[in-house]
């Protein structure tokens, strides 16, 4: 018997409650039986990126980052944006892949969880930064899933039934072969 694919989430959002963090605790709750998803801890506990630290051995935060991303067969991230672009600390986890070879060819998606209109600044740079890793950008995958607070329950799983079809969508189309 095979092991279930196994998709790693990761949130651009150091708030806890985040609309990242419950885009991507839905897309947990909705996830197939045949499907493993890990929501990574996040960006908060690697050390500022330094070429001179991207070695061996690798911080400890960082090698825990780079085996996740080498144990699962795709990514999804949810980020917010911050003055136009990536969150500092969520570019900084992405500054810590580009000397690995872990995400290279790697199915990649992201959910833009902002009101209409907003995240494109966040979504350029991930689209820049992803192309410098080498990762496989599922564009069908990438969508705007605005997120509405009101919907969001206490355990943080989004209750919104159109909501959680297009993220059991997001997770069909980033596991699906190419």
């Amino acid at each position: 018997m095979s092991t279930p694919p196994l998709i790693l989430l990761l949130s651009g959002s150091l708030r806890t409650g985040s609309s990242n963090e419950s885009v991507l605790r839905t897309a947990q709750a909705v996830a197939p039986a045949h499907v493993r998803t890990v929501l990574h801890a996040g960006p908060a506990a690697l050390p500022h990126f330094n070429p001179d630290d991207d070695t061996d051995p690798l911080p400890a935060p960082v090698a825990e980052l780079r085996a996740a991303i080498g144990a699962a067969a795709a990514v999804l991230i949810c980020t917010p944006e911050y003055a136009g672009t990536l969150p500092g600390s969520f570019k900084n986890l992405l500054d810590w892949t580009v000397g690995g070879t872990e995400i290279c060819d790697k199915p990649v998606a992201w959910v833009n969880a902002a009101a209409a209109g907003r995240g494109r600044g966040a979504e350029a740079t991930l689209r820049t930064v992803l192309g410098y890793t080498g990762a496989d950008i599922v564009e069908s995958a990438c969508v705007n899933v605005p997120v509405d607070r009101g919907t969001v329950g206490p355990d943080g799983v989004i209750t919104d039934e159109g909501v959680r079809e297009e993220l059991r969508a997001v997770l069909a189309r980033l596991l699906a072969p190419r």
